[in-house]
């Protein structure tokens, strides 16, 4: 009975095992065909990953973004800066690159400033990504686990001060790392990004291709999915302009 336990243990976790491997080989052998800048077959190996094992990482997307761009294919090069960054915020070589990327873009959408308090918060939070808050958060309970049985056990009077002070500010933390997972969590819900791929397309007043164009936006534009209705989605763009567009022109970076 032990040995079928392990067995069945080992059926399980085997694919894992195997497909972390392979996912490793492939992304050492995209890497290498990427120095040696075969950006076309780079891009297969590095897409197989994703399509293959479902693996997903800055660094894959980053690289993703890195071989478009060597190709001057400019929408694909911004879509993957785009996801790599959505997974690590916080990096800048990730941000410099997209830069790269979006310069090479037609379009030049103003973006419609941001002030108050809100927008500072929104800044703040959004340095680390949900995940990262909310392993934030579990470290903050174990610690302040950990301060509750030091002040519990403390034999001295200014031992118990100590771990009782530190609980409150450990506590704070973690309130803090709940709520902003929770509001970036919600903003993931709300906020839908999409890039443009096609190289012109006209977007409309309506959701019909017999309404008048609002106006044209090229590949690489960045634009807000509002609203999907059938075959169409409302988006609006950083300067708050508004329309309707075909859902095939564009790529949504959250799935």
């Amino acid at each position: 009975m032990k040995m079928k336990k392990i067995v069945y243990l080992f059926l399980l976790i085997s694919p894992f095992f195997f497909g972390q491997n392979n996912a490793t080989a492939l992304f050492d052998a995209a890497n290498d065909l990427y120095r040696k800048e075969k950006y076309t077959e780079a891009i297969e190996k590095y897409e197989s990953i994703l399509n293959q094992n479902q693996l997903e990482s800055s660094e894959l997307y980053f690289n993703l973004g890195n071989c478009y761009y060597k190709l001057g294919k400019i929408a694909p090069s911004i879509y993957n800066f785009e996801k790599a960054l959505l997974l690590n915020p916080s990096d800048e070589a990730i941000k410099t690159n997209l830069s790269f990327a979006q310069n090479r873009a037609i379009d030049d959408i103003k973006v419609s400033p941001k002030v108050g308090f809100s927008n500072f918060f929104l800044k703040t939070i959004g340095f680390f990504n949900v995940t990262i808050w909310a392993w934030l958060a579990v470290g903050f309970s174990v610690f302040f686990l950990l301060f509750f049985i030091g002040y519990y056990f403390s034999a001295t009077a200014l031992i118990k001060r100590i771990f009782f002070v530190g609980m409150f500010f450990i506590l704070a933390f973690l309130f803090c790392s709940v709520l902003f997972a929770y509001v970036l969590n919600r903003q993931d819900k709300v906020i839908r990004p999409a890039i443009v791929f096609e190289e012109l397309v006209n977007v409309k007043t309506e959701p019909k291709t017999s309404s008048e164009n609002a106006f044209m936006l090229h590949e690489g534009t960045k634009v807000f999915v509002k609203e999907t209705l059938e075959n169409w989605k409302r988006i609006e763009l950083t300067d708050k302009s508004e329309g309707w567009i075909k859902k095939e022109a564009i790529r949504e970076l959250k799935d």
